[in-house]
């Protein structure tokens, strides 16, 4: 993969992990084999068979579970420093690695002061970038998780990159660009295809947000009629939908030959139909989420170019109010005729 940026994470974001497994020697990792104990002499083993671009240094992250004190989120920040002195001197001593760049972690739970503690000390370090970790899942109030990125990207130099796991819907990566983050992680469109569900919001400020959203949806006038839904329909909705995807397993698609979306220029779209890919996803073929993926990943990318350009147009105050409104409607495929 000549054109890309190998960046390796020290967790799954997508997959929770048990609580209480780390100790100031080791990090438990999990996988599909169960549990294994990670020093930082094995963790860095590991970066020199995968000579990656940007890796993420070992740390203490286990303070997302919303039960943890400021006792607990002192001892994250110190083990997490702890390990990254240890790494860093592994890291200048081994000639594999010399091209790899160390991504030092903020940790400290929701505890302000040992935010702060952690991002001051981790700047004083010859780190590459800055991961804000425990911020993913829905443990922490939206509140204090932005008010809590926001101060801790002020502590932090502006030359390097601030990085966050956990954080893929659309309006909250807009809110917390404007707290001064720079990367997120791709793990957003694996989760909508594996609900069996396609992106399908509209990115594009158009000087009428709300017929723009109503273009890029294919929603047609003719069908706001049929506004009332069948309750059992609805109800069997996936709670951890988005307002921003549209569930391909639902019924009303089984002869809807329209793309996924309107205007999409990605294989799926191109080539293949609302019809076929519910026909797939209701006979369990593997196809269906080769499709999916392939139209969710172009759309998200798609919608991080508009990002891009809204803050070299200074608009990105127009994308996130086309954002929020959508945000607002609820799930998309409570929606008829989309």
């Amino acid at each position: 993969m000549p054109d890309t940026v190998l960046y390796c994470s020290l967790q799954d974001p997508v997959a929770p992990c048990p609580s209480g497994y780390n100790t100031n020697k080791a990090v438990s990792l999990w996988g599909t084999s169960g549990r294994m104990e990670v020093t930082a002499s094995k963790f860095m083993d590991m970066q020199r068979v995968i000579k990656p671009d940007w890796f993420q240094c070992i740390s203490d992250g286990d303070t997302v579970s919303g039960e943890v004190g400021r006792k607990r989120a002192k001892k994250s920040v110190d083990r997490s420093l702890s390990f990254l002195d240890e790494c860093l001197q592994l890291l200048e001593k081994s000639p594999e690695l010399q091209g790899s760049v160390m991504i030092g972690v903020i940790e400290g739970g929701d505890v302000l002061e040992e935010r702060l503690r952690s991002a001051r000390e981790t700047a004083k370090r010859p780190v590459g970038g800055f991961l804000l970790d425990g911020f993913q899942g829905p443990a922490m109030a939206k509140e204090t998780k932005l008010n809590l990125i926001a101060a801790v990207t002020a502590e932090l130099p502006e030359d390097k990159p601030r990085i966050i796991h956990g954080i893929g819907k659309p309006d909250e990566v807009l809110e917390c660009i404007e707290r001064g983050v720079d990367i997120f992680e791709s793990f957003f469109p694996y989760q909508v295809t594996e609900r069996g569900c396609a992106l399908s919001f509209s990115y594009d400020c158009h000087p009428n947000p709300e017929a723009a959203v109503l273009n890029q949806n294919g929603i047609q006038n003719a069908e706001e009629n049929s506004a009332e839904k069948d309750e059992s329909e609805i109800s069997g909705a996936d709670p951890e939908m988005t307002p921003f995807e549209i569930s391909l397993k639902d019924k009303r698609y089984q002869e809807d030959f329209g793309p996924l979306l309107e205007g999409c220029t990605c294989y799926c779209c191109q080539r293949h139909t609302r019809a076929y890919v519910h026909h797939l996803l209701v006979t369990n073929e593997l196809l269906a989420g080769v499709l999916l993926m392939m139209h969710n990943f172009q759309h998200y990318f798609s919608f991080f170019a508009a990002i891009r350009d809204a803050l070299r147009d200074n608009k990105l105050k127009q994308l996130k109010e086309l954002i929020c409104r959508q945000a607002l409607q609820g799930p998309a495929s409570a929606k008829p005729g989309q």
